[in-house]
């Protein structure tokens, strides 16, 4: 069953459906030469000679908008662009979820940021363990996921597709039958932050099918803006408009809107879709060299921009790598993954230093580590 964009505004907050948002001095419609609105200085700042950041930015700035639309293959009113997928995960935790009684139901270990909202929201969490598959790696048991969420009143279902740390992919037929599913019951979010490095297509076309659907998309991974903060959600027009009145006024800047624009020219594209090239290439050289490595017990596949490795000792090569001046991501805290770190692809040059360094270790240690722990996953 496919719910309808009714269905899908019914499960907003009830006290939040006729909410107005805050009005800011651009949300309405107006024309002039001489803006005397929004109390902005009269005078540019000394080190603002273009006059970039003197008056306040269009609250969803309308020519990245339109680039992200066609970017993603959707439609701009389906679009909602703000600070990071970080806000988007933030307004849907906050627009559907009443503290204490809607659910949100993570897939553990997963990104963090699921959680934190959750908390923040007082919003109660389900966790549905990924299955740590021999072949597959870690990946979502989506009835037992289903069957969570209707059991436990989940509101929202994030699925990280590609996930982190995991690097694992969401097939789209999986998507589909979660969302039908949950149709009337819950939104089903992906988050595809690493969806470029994926061979699964995007869920973004399924939206206008499924309207309790809901994609997550970033330029922060692929396209190299991290430090501009550029998110998406990808959803029906009607809850867009309504994660709209729960943003904050002004969610992207000038300057980072007109960087925004820039950066998805056919040129710059075009570069991107070579990183990306480089960055499949480069992860299974790295992962075939890793897993080669006598201090290495498992390498995970990925479909993602980076590989998460299990080693005999995972202190002393987050040591000799930190050594090294190679700084990766400690992932022991995460459940079931007390031996694992997550290593970002790198360029060649990169990626060899890891390997070098690993190799070091291995060659001090004489493999003993390994011995001691044997192989295969946990």
């Amino acid at each position: 069953m496919n719910a309808s964009p009714e269905d899908v505004l019914a499960l907003v907050r009830e006290d939040l459906r006729d909410f107005a948002g805050y009005s800011s001095a651009r949300s309405a419609c107006l024309e002039g030469d001489l803006w005397l609105n929004a109390n902005e200085s009269a005078w540019a700042n000394e080190a603002d000679p273009a006059e970039a950041c003197r008056r306040y930015p269009d609250p969803q700035p309308q020519p990245l908008r339109e680039a992200l639309a066609a970017l993603y293959g959707v439609a701009p009113a389906q679009v909602l662009v703000g600070r990071g997928s970080d806000e988007a995960i933030d307004l849907l935790v906050r627009a559907t979820c009443r503290p204490g009684v809607d659910a949100v139901l993570v897939t553990p270990p997963v990104f963090g940021m699921y959680a934190v909202c959750a908390r923040l929201q007082g919003a109660p969490l389900v966790e549905v363990p990924l299955r740590d598959d021999p072949v597959e790696g870690l990946v979502p048991d989506l009835g037992a996921i289903a069957d969570a969420a209707v059991e436990q009143r989940a509101r929202l279902v994030f699925l990280c597709s590609p996930s982190n740390p995991g690097g694992a992919a969401v097939s789209l037929e999986d998507v589909a039958a979660l969302a039908r599913r949950l149709a009337g019951r819950a939104l089903v979010v992906v988050d595809e932050a690493y969806g470029e490095f994926s061979e699964v297509p995007s869920a973004a076309g399924l939206v206008g099918m499924l309207p309790n659907l809901v994609v997550l998309r970033t330029l922060s991974k692929a396209h190299a803006l991290a430090g501009a903060r550029i998110g998406v959600a990808i959803a029906t027009p009607g809850l867009i408009a309504v994660l709209r009145r729960c943003q904050a006024p002004y969610p992207v800047p000038g300057p980072v809107a007109a960087l925004g624009v820039r950066a998805l020219s056919a040129q710059a594209r075009a570069a991107t879709a070579d990183h990306v090239t480089q960055v499949r290439q480069e992860r299974e050289r790295l992962r075939a060299a890793l897993q080669a490595l006598p201090g290495v017990r498992r390498v995970y596949p990925s479909q993602a921009n980076f590989l998460l490795v299990r080693f005999a000792d995972a202190e002393a090569s987050f040591q000799a790598l930190l050594g090294a001046g190679i700084v990766v991501r400690d992932q022991r805290a995460a459940p079931a993954l007390d031996d694992a770190l997550r290593i970002t692809i790198g360029t060649p040059a990169q990626n060899a230093r890891v390997l070098e360094a690993l190799a070091v270790l291995d060659a001090r240690t004489g493999g003993e580590g390994q011995a001691r722990s044997g192989t295969g996953a946990r």
